[in-house]
């Protein structure tokens, strides 16, 4: 007679032998937990699943567009390098900062988009959008190399509109995080990555001499950072490049 006979009164024979300590015996325990583990476990991360279309109006022409941009409280910061690079659990946000008209070619980070005279407006209509042959801002995500190309331009933009250095540095600062951050995605040639370390002290040399200038010309806060943190990145910026 099993543990539980006599249950058929109440429609529950099939209960009869049934063992009261199976899910407590060891090898069904950790079977058990094992099973559990695979119904939580997580769909693979999509890096499109963060993002989002953010609406622009381009102040040079005046064109509707689209930027990509990551969503709000959908990524957390969990590091810094020691030049305050930020390091983000799913997805480099730095990717997203550059935002480009795909009518005019015109291009700034977030910080700098709507800051156009009248005069840089048209210094970059005949300088560049003249010039310009377009860009896909429909992509469902930007890979680095897109975010460089998307930085390079706000740099051509920098530079035509006759920017501050602080705005010039700024780019520069940032084009050497995202090729450090290149240099570190996956699995990558040796020779590749000696190639990116070197156009990282390029940008860096480039950042460090137009933010020196920029501490000397320019009221803080200087691209959004008081005097200590400039200073420090200046400091770090330097021993990089050997000065």
């Amino acid at each position: 007679m099993g543990l539980l006979s006599g249950m058929e009164m109440f429609g529950l024979g099939d209960f009869e032998n049934a063992d009261i300590l199976q899910d407590l015996r060891p090898e069904n325990k950790i079977a058990g937990e094992l099973k559990k583990k695979e119904e939580k476990k997580e769909p693979p991360f999509n890096e499109e699943d963060v993002l989002f279309d953010k609406h622009y109006t381009c102040p040079v022409c005046d064109h509707r567009f689209i930027s990509r941009s990551v969503r709000a409280g959908k990524v957390r910061l969990v590091a810094q390098d020691d030049d305050l690079r930020p390091i983000y659990d799913k997805v480099d946000v730095l990717k997203y900062d550059a935002v480009v008209c795909d009518n005019c070619g015109y291009a700034a980070l977030i910080r700098y988009f709507g800051k156009v005279s009248v005069k840089q407006s048209k210094e970059i209509q005949s300088a560049v959008s003249d010039n310009f042959k377009g860009i896909n801002n429909n992509k469902g995500i930007y890979t680095y190399d897109d975010a460089i190309a998307r930085y390079k331009l706000a740099l051509i933009t920098a530079v035509v509109k006759r920017a501050k250095a602080s705005e010039k540095g700024y780019i520069c600062l940032k084009l050497a995080w995202l090729t450090r951050g290149k240099s570190k995605e996956g699995e990558v040639p040796a020779t590749i990555k000696q190639k990116l370390q070197k156009e990282e002290l390029e940008y860096i040399n480039n950042a460090y001499a137009a933010f020196t200038v920029a501490i000397s010309n320019e009221p803080f806060p200087i691209a959004g950072m008081d005097e200590n943190t400039l200073k420090y990145i200046l400091a770090n910026m330097a021993f990089r490049i050997k000065k």
